[in-house]
C-alpha cells in the first residue's frame, strides 16, 4: 500500500537551475539515511537526501511496512512505517530536502575538494561530503521468466501490491513461497474488504520459507475450501483479445494444466542491485562498500557509507548498528565542512546549544 506521508515534515526539492551547493548529500532515505540527517543536524550540517523510491522508508516500507520490528532501543515494537514516521518527525527541525524517484548516476571529485553529484533526473549537486545509506542497493523484483508475459506487467501481472483494494473480487493466482506470498494469500482469501473472488497459491514445492503460522493458516483455508494450493511452475500462458486469461502450470507429475485467472501476483523476492555505485571508484567487497570502524569512511575521503551497504570485520546488518555508524560518520565529516572549527561532543539532555538546534527549551533543574 502506498505510504501516507506527512508533507509538513517532508520537504521535497523545488526546481533548480544550476548545481545545488550543499554540505552533505545522503544517498538513501531508509531508516539509517533518515537518522544520518539527525546526526548531521546536531552538528548544524544541512543535508539533501536522494532515493530511488518515491517516498522515504527504504527497505522497511518497501518490504515490511506493517510487520513488527522488536529491536529498536526503547521501542518495544513498531512497524516499518511507524519507525519511518517517527524518524521523519525526529529530523523535522533540520529541514532536510528530499529528492525522490531518482538515483545517483555520477559522482566526480572536484579540484576544490567537493564532489559533483548528478542523478537520473538531471538534478546536480556540489557537495563537501557524501553519505551512502543505500541499504543493499536498489531493489528490483525477481521476475517470472516466461517469454511474452512481461507485456501484461502493470495491468494483470504484478510483483508488488500497492493498493490491496485493486484486487478485491478478482480471481487471483499468487506465485511464491515466502512471507510476502503467504501474507497476501491470507489477506485475499479471508473475509474482509479486500477478499478476492478466488485465490490459488502456486509454489514449486510443498515446503515454504514463510512463517509456520502463516503456512498452517493457508492449509486451514484450503481444508475449508476458501482457497487452493498447487505445486508446480508457470511455464506458459494463454491470452484472448490482448488479455491474459490463464497460466499454464507444469506440476511435479510433468503434466501441464491451464489455470484461469484475472490477475497474476508474483512474489519471488527482491534482488539488490548495487547499480551505479559500483562505478564510483570505491573499494567493494561482495557488493558492499569497505569502511573503517572509526569514521565509517570509504577509501575516498569525504565519502562515507553507513547501514547495510557497508562492510567491516564483525559487521551486523541491524538497524541499530546503522544508527551507531551514523553518529561516528557525522563527527568524522565535520572537519570537511568546518575545517577551522573544533567539534566537541555534546549531549542532547544538557546542551543549550543542541536544545536551540532542536527547537526545544532547556529544562531548569532544581
Amino acid at each position: 500500500m502506498e505510504p501516507q506521508l506527512n508533507q509538513e515534515v517532508i520537504k521535497t526539492a523545488a526546481a533548480h537551475d544550476g548545481p545545488i551547493e550543499t554540505d552533505a548529500v545522503i544517498v538513501g532515505a531508509g531508516p539509517v539515511g533518515l537518522f544520518q540527517v539527525f546526526e548531521l543536524g546536531l552538528l548544524e550540517i544541512k543535508a539533501h537526501v536522494i532515493d530511488s523510491l518515491g517516498y522515504p522508508g527504504g527497505q522497511c516500507v518497501e518490504l515490511y511496512p506493517d510487520k513488527p520490528i522488536y529491536d529498536i532501543p526503547a521501542v518495544p515494537v513498531c512497524t516499518g512505517q511507524e519507525l519511518t514516521d517517527n524518524l521523519l518527525k525526529q529530523i523535522e527541525p533540520f529541514g532536510a530536502t528530499f529528492h525522490f524517484g531518482q538515483e545517483v548516476t555520477e559522482v566526480r571529485p572536484q579540484d576544490d575538494g567537493r564532489f559533483y553529484v548528478e542523478t537520473s533526473r538531471g538534478t546536480r549537486f556540489l557537495t563537501r561530503t557524501i553519505f551512502i545509506a543505500a541499504g543493499v542497493g536498489a531493489f528490483q523484483p525477481r521476475t517470472l521468466k516466461v517469454d511474452g508475459l512481461e507485456k501484461f506487467e502493470g495491468s494483470q501481472v504484478f510483483y508488488r501490491v500497492k493498493n490491496p483494494a485493486d484486487f478485491a473480487g478478482k480471481n487471483l493466482v499468487i506465485v511464491g513461497g515466502g512471507d510476502s506470498a503467504l501474507d497476501w494469500t491470507l489477506q485475499f482469501a479471508q473475509e474482509g474488504p479486500n477478499r478476492a473472488e478466488s485465490v490459488i497459491l502456486l509454489h514449486r514445492r510443498d515446503g515454504f520459507k514463510a512463517a509456520p503460522a502463516s503456512v498452517a493458516k493457508m492449509h486451514e483455508l484450503c481444508d475449508a475450501h476458501e482457497m487452493q494450493f498447487s505445486v508446480g511452475q508457470v511455464t506458459g500462458y494463454e491470452e484472448k483479445d490482448g488479455k491474459l486469461t490463464g497460466v499454464k502450470v507444469t506440476g511435479s507429475d510433468g503434466v501441464t494444466r491451464l489455470m484461469p485467472l484475472d490477475v497474476l501476483l508474483v512474489f519471488f523476492g527482491l534482488s539488490p542491485k548495487l547499480g551505479p555505485i559500483a562505478q564510483w571508484g570505491l573499494d567493494i567487497e561482495r557488493k558492499q562498500l569497505k569502511v573503517d570502524t572509526e569514521k565509517f569512511s570509504t577509501n575516498v575521503p569525504g565519502i562515507f557509507a553507513v547501514g547495510d551497504i557497508n562492510t567491516y570485520p564483525g559487521k551486523k546488518k541491524l538497524i541499530l548498528s546503522g544508527f551507531h555508524e551514523c553518529a561516528l560518520a557525522a563527527f568524522a565529516a565535520a572537519p570537511f565542512i568546518f575545517p577551522e572549527k573544533k567539534i566537541h561532543l555534546q549531549y542532547t539532555t544538557t546542551s543549550p546549544k543542541l536544545h536551540k538546534v532542536l527547537g526545544v527549551e532547556t529544562p531548569v533543574f532544581d
